[in-house]
């Protein structure tokens, strides 16, 4: 698999492994997932409930989808994270 970064001009060859790893860096920040969630929860239960739920869609999604289809993912939200 390959990815074209938006300021690269040349292929990334990338695991599935290594596309969660953004993907997770891109929603979470320097957090981990699991953190996020715990933080969420201590300001609001009923958030932290829904930001619980949104995690384990979020893993279901990076399970099940493809390494091409994360790729696209991935690839399409840097693209839309750089030109804002």
């Amino acid at each position: 698999m390959s990815l074209l970064l938006p300021s690269c001009a040349f292929a990334v060859s990338l695991s599935k492994d290594e596309i969660k790893l953004l993907l997770e860096r891109l929603i979470f920040h320097d957090d981990r997932p699991q953190d996020w969630v715990q933080d969420v929860w201590g300001m609001s239960p009923t958030l932290g409930e829904t930001a619980a739920k949104l995690l384990e869609v979020y893993e279901a999604l990076v399970e099940y989808c493809s390494e091409e289809q994360l790729e696209n993912l991935l690839q399409s939200t840097y693209q839309d994270s750089w030109e804002s």
